[in-house]
């Protein structure tokens, strides 16, 4: 049996939430994301798509419920598409964070399997969960799946074999559609 799954990005968020650690914290669009997310349920809902799945994340969930209502696909929750958990720095600008932190934020990338940004998951948790969430996927048919960027690297650099440490170069942009093919 094989499948097509759509991997799509969630929409820009509201801009009080620009360079913001805002992993689990749960905001809405900015007004360039609700445009997108027009275009992106118009384009989506033409393809024929046979289950939907988002995080569960007004970001993801509102974008589900748009595609649902214009393709008649039910849209189902899987927590496993969260974005990461970033413990204490949540909401916290970067800036901020870098400023009590110095080069400690750098470890997501050098020691994704050990640290855990503020006490939040490490990147193998995030892995793992993600992972696991894709492998609840149906396996036949065109699933879309409207997640965040992190679960979405993970998965990507997962099937492509690469090590976690590379997980950061398969981040897609708000918006994108990463169609990947399931054998």
């Amino acid at each position: 049996m094989s499948g097509t799954v759509l991997l799509v990005r969630h929409p820009p968020v509201a801009l009080a939430w620009r360079q913001r650690c805002y992993g689990r914290a749960d905001m809405g669009w900015s007004r360039a994301g609700l445009a997108m997310a027009r275009h992106l349920a118009e384009d989506l809902a033409a393809r024929p798509i046979d289950a939907i799945v988002h995080s569960g994340a007004r970001r993801t969930a509102r974008l589900a419920a748009m595609i649902a209502r214009r393709s008649g696909v039910p849209a189902h929750v899987d927590a496993g598409w969260l974005e990461r958990d970033f413990g204490t720095w949540e909401g916290r600008t970067w800036q901020a964070i870098w400023r009590e932190t110095g080069d400690l934020m750098d470890r997501m990338m050098t020691d994704p399997a050990g640290f855990g940004p503020g006490g939040g998951e490490t990147g193998r948790d995030l892995s793992e969960r993600a992972c696991a969430a894709w492998e609840r996927l149906p396996m036949a048919g065109t699933t879309l799946v409207i997640a965040h960027g992190g679960p979405i690297a993970a998965v990507r650099a997962w099937r492509a074999g690469a090590p976690l440490e590379a997980m950061v170069r398969f981040i897609p942009a708000c918006g994108e559609v990463v169609e990947v093919l399931r054998t």
